[in-house]
């Protein structure tokens, strides 16, 4: 199997489309995609899967999402983050700690977000910062999306005319964080915007071990081998599928299509050979007495 992750910490700035492009340049590969779309401004992790590896990027975009996020209360914009103009003012000077820490209380759970105008979002087959760009407002339905922790970390009372608030956020796919911020200022009734933000864990991958965009590129020209062995291979990406072990007649087959007769012990399993590698992502047929290969990693002999 060709390719794995390699767990990039954006730089503020580039897009994810971009942070992307310049890994696939600098490792040479044929193929490279994300797991998972910071904005250009944020910073942290960004899991870059390589060849064959985007077969698992799907399944690692499922995975939930941690946050370091600093709130502005004082003013809102139109991006709901500091890239936008600013749209209204409010007087933040009666803002407490313990009155922010409430309201951020209300935000844990499942949710209804309203996705920023200013998103990759698609309606009617146009992204929605597309039509914002264009001046244009487009009607969004709610989406749920699940907040499992939300923790206030610092707050600074105002100054300035603004106060600011330093969170945390665990959350499921899908939820934009700085639609919270501006959700957040209007619990306390005061116009707020998302500050500045930078991701800590996305999926089964931490900021610990990410590797800056320019060390990236720096070890791809210096040091190939150090970065190879700096990638995670799409079965430790999935370590959270149960493992099932099959013999070499088993990873054929499974590489043919065909399904092995016996029960799955999940919905998703990872299908392994003797090496650990991963040969097929697996699932139970509908009668639960075999297992069907969901997506292969290896080719059968003779296919190339």
């Amino acid at each position: 199997m060709k390719g794995g992750i390699l767990v990039v910490d954006k730089p503020a700035g580039p897009t994810s489309f971009t942070v992307v492009a310049r890994v696939r340049r600098a490792l040479g590969a044929d193929k490279a995609g994300h797991t998972g779309t910071l904005d250009p401004a944020a910073t942290g992790v960004l899991a870059v899967c390589v060849d064959d590896a985007v077969k698992v990027q799907h399944w690692i975009m499922e995975g939930d999402k941690a946050y370091e996020a600093l709130v502005v209360l004082g003013f809102a914009t139109t991006t709901e983050d500091a890239e936008g103009k600013e749209t209204a003012r409010g007087d933040p000077s009666g803002l407490t700690a313990a009155g922010v820490g409430a309201a951020l209380s209300g935000f844990v759970g499942e949710i209804d977000q309203v996705p920023p105008m200013y998103s990759a979002v698609r309606v009617d087959g146009r992204r929605l910062h597309e039509s914002a760009r264009a001046g244009k407002e487009v009607e969004r339905a709610p989406r749920r999306v699940v907040v499992h922790a939300l923790e206030l970390v610092d707050f600074e009372p105002a100054r300035d005319g603004v106060a600011r608030a330093r969170i945390v956020v665990r959350c499921g796919k899908g939820t934009y964080v700085r639609t919270l911020a501006s959700a957040l200022g209007q619990a306390l009734g005061v116009p707020a915007h998302l500050g500045a933000l930078r991701r800590t864990a996305s999926g089964p991958f931490g900021i610990a071990t990410a590797i800056p965009l320019d060390e990236v590129e720096r070890l791809a020209r210096d040091a190939p081998a150090e970065l190879a062995a700096r990638m995670v291979s799409p079965a430790d990406a999935l370590a959270a599928f149960p493992a099932v072990p099959v013999a070499p007649a088993e990873a054929l087959a499974l590489a043919q299509g065909k399904i092995l007769p016996r029960k799955a012990p999940a919905p998703l399993c990872r299908a392994l050979d003797a090496e650990g590698g991963l040969v097929a992502v697996i699932g139970p047929t509908p009668d639960g007495e075999g297992m069907k290969p969901l997506r292969v990693f290896v080719q059968p002999p003779g296919k190339h």
